[in-house]
């Protein structure tokens, strides 16, 4: 009955950790002539993530498309 109890929690709190939001803080970056959201991407990525995943993050927290940056624009970058 205690492992099932233990276990139980363990589920619980994982799933609770599991569900948190991967992108609760972030880098303000100033976008520079000739910067692409990839760049930026790429630049800001862990050394194990797929540029691709990290470029929709970026997206997601702009609430834009890659196609719309601009130079002098300020956007958010997911630290993770």
């Amino acid at each position: 009955m205690i492992l099932m109890v233990t276990s139980l929690i363990g589920l619980i709190t994982g799933a609770s950790v599991a569900n948190s939001s991967s992108m609760d803080q972030f880098y303000a970056v100033e976008i520079q002539a000739g910067d692409t959201i990839w760049a930026v991407a790429e630049e800001y990525k862990p050394a194990n993530a797929d540029v691709r995943q990290v470029v929709y993050d970026i997206c997601e927290a702009n609430d834009m498309d890659a196609s719309e940056l601009q130079a002098g624009q300020m956007i958010l970058v997911p630290v993770y």
